[in-house]
């Protein structure tokens, strides 16, 4: 490659293209946009790529995808597929691991940041998803891949911690784990499931509690339910001495997940029994003869159970209350502390979101029900004992009750978000994620099915439909006659409109209509014909193609979640650690809406920052730690690069490849015994075939060596490196003094070991601003 180069230079001439551009691009093996430089990052070879960055070449970042610069207007009307294969080849070339390793200075969030620009492509430009994606699982195995060379935990804690929009992290200090919150930003799930990450987190997971993991599940259980049970101990004892030592435990990640669990446990304890109304059961039980009366709806004038209406809080209730002011103050604070957009990119937050906004309406419309009832008392003061059956259709005390109902259902589904942690439950509950997302996506086809067949048959019926109504409200006063028309109160409301008919066509998809429900008054028969053939067309469309085809699909989703479940679940459980790993949120609802020991001293004690140091101080420490990352990056990416040299050595020798190399062999075994004879050397000894040839990978390596391959001897061999070309006889008198003699030879290696140890583990190049500068980090 070197001489390859060193000829370019020779014939090339400034204005005219190089030898490669002058093929012409109909017979040329590559296309016009294809350089050295991105056909060696296809092919990942490592030493073709620091050649040519070491001289110098560049690699440009294609242009946004939606782009509307000039030039990228002009490339789409001139050519819109060259266009999009070249941005492909570009992006072929930058997720190279090889390039990635040579250009940037930080691996890892190059990896991180391209694998996301990838994922966006492949959403963007949707002919060619098959090959983003192909790019984005080279990017996140490369960045695991780094992983593997991680040697020690102090080396993890340092890639894992560092973040140079923090203060620096030091060992022993709490770990913000900053570059994993990066990681499922980004989606890296490979990288999160990493056995060397999720150790390290189960580490931090169970701090404070030393050899839980190693207990029977029987042992394990009693010691979490007796730390769960005593939350509001620990909560208070947290507020009060935050510093002692039971004080500092509740800290603990694994702590803290158990008292806030436990503490949303009687929570939802609390909504059952207010759903139970068990304050009326208590006044049966244990309360006075009056009050068991009254429950009883009895001979009292003022009877429990009718006086629901405009009622203000019971003391559960209120209890009810305190919890959903404290939930609501912990997603406030949540929100402010992440921002809107990587709130709601979590779908539990959203869960909560909902579950928070049905209790406040609750409240709302309870608050707005006791009002109204109390104007309604002051002018009558019998409206106290209106029956709930009397109410208004929408009254507000109904609409609360709706509300509150939903919210329960929410409140609820968080324990399926809390027992994700289980190592069983877990992956369930992956996979119960991703069918509904398949749920969703057939609920479309699904609507637009119902709803075409709703118009139909709402207006095949509406009339028949009415004619029943005409019936059922024949009572006194036009009320609904119940009594003697009770099959045309049933019925009437099953096509009366068009809400009504995509009612009774969803729960036909359960088989609750039948087809008794087409026996109208006043239907005729061709009528009739039409709406059983109407309603068999739907059945058969979505109850028997569409239901079944909901179900293949959710079959197959388990079947991919089940392929990889352990990452999946992995990375949902490593979002539910962070969670917890965060400082802040340390006592669980509702404890944590009053005030503590530490806001206190907050008011009056200043605590010293690491933004209260002296400048000088703050740029020691950022760059100390920003050396030992760089140090550790380099230690990572040397022992890379270094597997796979082994890996590709490793790999077995195809026949093929011996017959090529004998051929080359002869070729210039020939070439070479010509030109020693033309300069009057002696040969007899090479014709003898006596000849003491050193083993092939022997070879190799030292070639590597001399060419400046090798990583711990780049600084030294650059400068020995640079070619001198003067003819091509000086050409091969250079290539013939290469194997000069043993002498020469084992000086040459001692000088090259004793600078390797003095040197990087990763070399610089004399251009490196330029190669920084021109590929993205």
């Amino acid at each position: 490659v070197d001489l390859l180069l060193e000829h370019e230079e020779l014939i090339f001439k400034e204005g005219e293209p190089h030898s490669w551009e002058k093929v012409d691009r109909d017979i040329s093996t590559f296309t016009p946009e294809i350089t050295p430089l991105i056909l060696a990052a296809h092919k990942d070879n490592y030493e073709i790529l620091k050649i040519l960055l070491d001289r110098g070449a560049t690699l440009p970042m294609p242009h946004d995808v939606r782009c509307r610069c000039r030039d990228c207007v002009e490339a789409v009307e001139e050519d819109c597929l060259c266009h999009s294969r070249s941005r492909i080849n570009a992006y072929r070339a930058l997720s190279s691991p090889s390039l990635i390793c040579l250009s940037s200075i930080d691996p890892i969030l190059t990896a991180f940041e391209l694998s996301w620009e990838l994922r966006r492509l492949s959403m963007a430009e949707k002919e060619f998803k098959n090959d983003y994606v192909k790019l984005r699982s080279r990017c996140q195995d490369f960045a695991t891949a780094l992983l593997d060379h991680a040697r020690s935990s102090r080396e993890l804690e340092m890639v894992l911690n560092y973040d140079p929009t923090r203060p620096p992290y030091q060992h022993g200090d709490h770990m913000p784990l900053a570059r994993l919150e990066m990681a499922i930003k980004y989606k890296q799930k490979k990288f999160i499931a990493h056995p060397n990450v999720q150790q390290l987190l189960s580490t931090l997971w169970y701090d404070g509690l030393p050899g839980f993991r190693r207990q029977n599940p029987i042992y394990q259980l009693w010691d979490i339910t007796k730390i769960g049970v005593l939350f509001p101990f620990y909560s208070v004892l947290y507020m009060t001495f935050p510093n002692t030592d039971k004080g500092r435990l509740v800290k603990k990640p694994f702590f803290k997940f158990i008292i806030h669990s436990f503490s949303y446990l009687f929570f939802l304890f609390l909504l059952i029994l207010a759903s139970q109304r068990v304050e009326t059961i208590v006044a049966q039980w244990f309360g006075s003869s009056e009050m068991h009366n009254g429950t009883h709806n009895g001979t009292h004038d003022v009877p429990h159970a009718v006086k629901q209406r405009g009622q203000p809080p019971t003391i559960l209730e209120t209890t009810i209350l305190l919890y959903i002011i404290a939930h609501i103050w912990q997603e406030t604070r949540e929100l402010w502390t992440k921002g809107l957009v990587l709130y709601f990119h979590n779908m539990w937050n959203i869960i909560d979101f909902t579950r928070n906004s049905l209790y406040v309406g609750t409240a709302g419309m309870r608050l707005l029900a006791y009002i109204q009832a109390q104007s309604e008392i002051s002018e009558n003061p019998m409206a106290v004992y209106i029956p709930r059956e009397a109410w208004h259709p929408y009254d507000p005390m109904l609409i609360a009750d709706g509300l509150f109902a939903a919210g329960n259902v929410f409140a609820a589904l968080k324990l399926v978000h809390i027992f994700s942690i289980n190592p069983y439950l877990g992956p369930l509950q992956i996979s119960l994620g991703r069918m509904v997302i398949d749920i969703i996506k057939f609920f479309f086809i699904y609507a637009l099915v119902l709803f075409a067949f709703a118009c139909g048959l709402n207006q095949l019926l509406w009339y028949y439909a009415d004619m029943e109504k005409q019936q059922c409200f024949s009572g006194p006063d036009g009320t609904e006659n119940w009594t003697q028309q009770r099959d045309s109160c049933l019925a009437w409301r099953r096509f009366s409109n068009l809400f009504e008919s995509s009612q009774t066509l969803f729960w036909a998809s359960f088989g609750l209509v039948d087809l008794s429900n087409f026996e109208l008054t006043g239907i005729k028969s061709y009528t009739r014909f039409w709406g059983l053939l109407m309603f068999g067309s739907y059945s058969v469309i979505n109850v028997v193609v569409l239901l079944n085809l909901l179900i293949a699909m959710m079959s197959n989703s388990y079947n991919v979640i089940s392929e990889r479940s352990d990452v999946e679940w992995k990375f949902a459980r490593t979002t539910l650690f962070m969670n917890y790993f965060e400082a802040g949120n340390t006592v669980p609802p509702p404890f944590n809406i009053f005030p503590t020991m530490k806001h206190l001293l907050r008011l009056f004690v200043k605590q010293r920052s690491f933004k209260d140091m002296s400048f000088r101080k703050k740029q020691t420490q950022i760059k100390e730690r920003d050396s030992i990352y760089q140090s550790v990056m380099c230690n990572l990416v040397w022992r890379y690069v270094t597997a796979q040299q082994k890996d590709t050595e490793s790999h077995p020798v195809s026949e093929d490849n011996i017959n090529e190399l004998r051929q080359d062999v002869y070729s210039f075994r020939h070439d070479l015994m010509r030109v020693l004879k033309g300069n009057g050397m002696n040969t007899r000894d090479i014709e003898k075939d006596q000849v003491d040839v050193t083993g092939k990978r022997v070879q190799i390596r030292k070639r590597r060596l001399i060419k400046d391959f090798s990583i711990g001897l780049m600084e030294v061999c650059t400068d020995e490196a640079a070619p001198e070309v003067a003819s091509n006889k000086g050409v091969l008198a250079r290539l013939v003094g290469l194997s000069g003699t043993e002498t020469r030879g084992s000086q040459r290696w001692r000088d090259l070991i004793q600078a390797a140890k003095k040197s990087k583990i990763i070399g610089n190049s004399y251009n490196d601003s330029t190669r920084f500068g021109s590929i993205k980090r």
